[in-house]
């Protein structure tokens, strides 16, 4: 029942730990490329289409890859040693798992999500990137109106 208990508080405290070490990014696929970056504008204008280039989103993992490794983890660290020993093997065992499955997840999601970033110059000569999922019947040269951060034909 101790070895139990002893693990249920290692798991805890893994996960506590490595959800402090979470990203929160509000926009994943910002650029900083001397555009505007017009995600967060909730309505921005008129403009027409200068380029349409294919980019790679952030590599963002859910967080599944670091459960997972981090309960293996502890429960192989909890097979080593015994007393106080094996509650110190077991908290090492989730932490370097955590950290392994994470990385795990990250080599297999390699690259990212595939967007476009849609680079429109404004009617009153701004230029602003945007980047989304797809560009359905977008094409350089199109007059187009970005609302809520997103581009559509005008």
């Amino acid at each position: 029942m101790k070895a139990t208990r002893t693990l249920a508080v290692a798991v805890l405290a893994s996960t506590a730990l490595l959800t402090g070490c979470a990203s929160t990014s509000s926009n994943p696929y910002a650029s900083n490329n001397g555009y505007n970056s017009g995600y967060n504008n909730v309505s921005m204008g008129y403009g027409t289409i200068e380029s349409i280039q294919v980019v790679q989103g952030d590599n963002r993992t859910s967080g599944a890859g670091a459960i997972l490794g981090g309960v293996v983890g502890a429960l192989a660290g909890n097979q080593v040693g015994s007393g106080s020993g094996r509650t110190a093997a077991t908290v090492a065992g989730g932490v370097a798992g955590a950290a392994i499955g994470n990385n795990v997840e990250r080599n297999r999601q390699a690259g990212g999500t595939e967007m476009y970033q849609i680079n429109v110059r404004m009617d009153n000569g701004e230029y602003r990137a945007v980047n989304q999922d797809s560009v359905y019947d977008l094409r350089v040269g199109n007059r187009v109106r970005i609302v809520d951060g997103r581009v559509y034909r005008y």
